[in-house]
């Protein structure tokens, strides 16, 4: 198999317009082939969501989810027309997202929103765990780019893998909804809620308490 290079994947994507992720699944399905990857990706519609990238999506609904009255979801996905945002199909993607946030606890919609401080951080904590490790100084670098992106599958919804389906992407599922549906489709924000959450639970001291029930003996 053809090996991916970094910069075989920015060339594809400049051709397509399509996500990072969708490039190199292409460029790997199609044996580094850019014909083919471009193929593929028209093939799944990916393509032709994200073409629509310069389009303005600035209708659609807020859609919700409760899990067993413990966890509970507000998250806002746009496409372009009122018409869309009645359609059942698109109402069924923002309960899916929805969903997906209940259950993978997300922190950013995508990693463009993760705060510098944040990812610093993350680096320092990698970089940190691998010297203990004993892994080579000059390897470093290139193996906290792999690590980097375990942390944004980890904390941001468009990479995380679905929950629905494991073999792709939520970033991956959204384009191919859209592409059915044929308009922008994008999430813009969620709010998620878990009761008790922040509330920092009352410790009692057991050595007062045993000595209070001594006490009334």
């Amino acid at each position: 198999m053809a090996e991916i290079t970094a910069q075989m994947v920015k060339d594809l994507r400049e051709r397509t317009n399509a996500g990072m992720m969708d490039c190199k699944k292409a460029l790997a399905e199609s044996g580094g082939d850019f014909a083919k990857a471009e193929e593929w990706l028209r093939k799944k519609g990916i393509s032709k969501a994200e073409g629509k990238a310069g389009r303005v999506a600035a209708e659609g609904i807020v859609g919700s989810y409760v899990h067993g009255g413990r966890i509970g979801v507000l998250v806002e996905v746009n496409c372009e027309t009122d018409f869309v945002a009645r359609n059942p199909d698109f109402q069924e993607l923002v309960k899916d997202v929805a969903m997906q946030i209940a259950a993978a606890n997300p922190k950013y919609v995508r990693r463009e929103e993760v705060p510098s401080e944040a990812m610093d951080k993350e680096k320092e904590i990698q970089r940190e765990l691998l010297k203990q490790q004993g892994k080579p100084e000059a390897m470093l670098e290139k193996i906290l780019v792999g690590k980097m992106e375990k942390y944004y599958e980890g904390v941001c919804l468009v990479d995380q893998l679905w929950v629905k389906d494991d073999k792709k992407k939520v970033g991956e599922m959204i384009n191919e909804r859209a592409a059915k549906i044929g308009e922008k489709v994008s999430v813009r924000r969620f709010a998620r809620f878990e009761v008790g959450e922040g509330i920092e639970k009352k410790k009692d001291d057991l050595a007062a308490e045993v000595a209070k029930t001594l006490g009334q003996a």
